[in-house]
């Protein structure tokens, strides 16, 4: 009869026992299953917000080279744009032997000037294209000088001759020839900015190097696209020579 009891009470020991640790594995099976649930769900969000920003770098690198190609087209439209180019690594529109400077001069000559007057209206009308509006944030004119001089002085007359093609953009046309619209100044006032460089970015020769540039800064991803300000008062003056 003792010995009964022994082995009754052995057996429901060993029964009381079960379901505490048959409840422990299940547990710990449980936080296994979450913890890659967990894992899987975060690896899914970190590739997704790569991807998305990936594919955000790829549209704006598809629209930057799209502008490119319409101002590329734009300086083949004519024999008249013969010599301007697009830098395509700097994102830069060269007229070349087209604008180049004399000597200690910030003066464009006629046909420089109506050359400028002339080909510029095509890249306003890129600029407010829906591509443009969307990426492309201004127009900056580059002005250089060659390396003599002063660095004080070649400072300032590279800064004369970024702010003479603003100038001359916005000057009455020469006989015969067609005048920007309101509209047209209004946007070179608004998309427009002058920067001067006095000796930096040399070319081989000094010639070369007495230039203007027009790069084109686009928008970061994250930054807003370029919207069109109140129109300010038609009062754009004269320069003086």
């Amino acid at each position: 009869m003792f010995g009964a009891r022994i082995t009754l009470s052995k057996k429901l020991k060993d029964e009381a026992e079960k379901p505490f640790w048959i409840s422990f594995a299940d547990l710990m099976t449980a936080l296994m299953v979450m913890f890659l649930l967990v894992m899987s769900v975060a690896l899914l969000a970190v590739t997704k917000t790569v991807s998305e920003e990936q594919l955000a770098v790829d549209a704006r690198k598809d629209a930057i080279e799209k502008l490119l190609d319409d101002v590329e087209k734009a300086a083949k439209e004519a024999p008249q744009f013969t010599g301007i180019h697009v830098n395509r690594d700097r994102q830069v529109i060269d007229f070349g032997d087209r604008a180049r400077f004399d000597t200690a001069s910030h003066l464009l000559n006629k046909d420089q000037s109506q050359l400028l007057r002339t080909f510029i209206p095509y890249v306003l009308d890129i600029a407010n294209s829906e591509l443009g509006k969307d990426w492309l944030k201004r127009i900056v004119v580059e002005g250089f000088a060659d390396k003599r001089g002063s660095y004080l002085l070649n400072l300032n007359l590279s800064m004369q001759r970024s702010q003479r093609v603003l100038c001359v953009l916005l000057a009455k046309p020469n006989e015969g020839e067609a005048e920007l619209s309101a509209q047209q100044h209004e946007d070179i006032r608004q998309l427009f900015l002058v920067g001067g460089y006095s000796s930096n970015s040399q070319k081989d020769t000094l010639e070369e190097s007495r230039r203007i540039e027009l790069r084109l800064e686009f928008r970061g991803i994250k930054e807003s696209a370029r919207t069109s300000p109140p129109a300010a008062e038609d009062n754009f003056g004269t320069c003086a020579l």
